[in-house]
């Protein structure tokens, strides 16, 4: 499967596929993937090219896209709240090591701080490198498509999550999103959060299609696009 490897820093990396992107964190001791790919079934093999220290893997949530390679890994750092869109939606396997809002993670000399950042899934999470002045956002921070439909979906806590995101603008410089464009600004957040209330509140018109079989509705909010259910938006997603 064709991916291509590009070296951010001297000790970061990112794994562009066709549809996402992952990324490779080095510290002093160990290093730590931040998702593991959708079509690539070797995302550890990757890993362990570009570093010789040893490897664990966290995901930023359990969509599919995001967990391609989990089963190279035994265990796996995971949000708990998104054990039911793992295991019982997205049907995937494996044992996982609870990561909670706050905690941190040490690389060595490279301490990684948890987000909880419910909405787009249930235990979706950002991880703030504060040395590097970076949060890798994973899905809820794009200028791309931003999946809003299905059970695990939920504007209202998407745009809290965007609001507590607006209390860690001094923390970092650049957002690193799964999906869109690379990198992309801080100030997008305000604009995504201002967007997302006025697709919950009624007052974007949306436009009827379909993805995966499933009829939806499209936002397109000039930022981003968001994917809604195909009802009165009114009622909220």
């Amino acid at each position: 499967m064709e991916y291509q490897v590009i070296q951010i820093d001297g000790h970061t990396w990112r794994i562009e596929e066709e549809r996402v992107r992952f990324f490779l964190l080095e510290g002093e001791e160990r290093a730590l993937l931040i998702d593991s790919g959708m079509q690539v079934q070797n995302a550890r093999e990757i890993a362990e090219g570009l570093t010789k220290l040893p490897v664990s893997l966290l995901i930023t949530h359990g969509d599919r896209d995001h967990v391609g390679s989990n089963g190279e890994f035994p265990v796996f750092y995971m949000h708990p709240a998104e054990a039911s869109n793992y295991y019982n939606t997205q049907g995937k396997t494996g044992e996982f090591l609870p990561v909670w809002d706050g905690e941190v993670l040490d690389l060595g000399g490279r301490p990684l701080e948890i987000i909880s950042l419910p909405g787009h899934t249930p235990g979706s999470i950002g991880v703030l490198d504060r040395n590097a002045r970076v949060l890798i956002g994973g899905d809820p921070v794009q200028d791309g498509q931003i999946f809003m439909f299905g059970v695990q979906r939920e504007m209202h806590a998407y745009i809290h999550s965007l609001a507590k995101l607006e209390g860690y603008r001094e923390a970092f410089d650049w957002i690193y999103p799964s999906h869109g464009s690379f990198p992309v600004s801080p100030e997008l957040i305000p604009v995504l959060r201002e967007a997302a209330g006025k697709v919950l509140a009624g007052e974007v018109q949306g436009t009827k299609t379909e993805m995966f079989g499933r009829k939806i509705m499209r936002y397109d909010v000039g930022a981003a696009s968001f994917l809604g259910e195909e009802r009165d938006v009114c009622r909220g997603f």
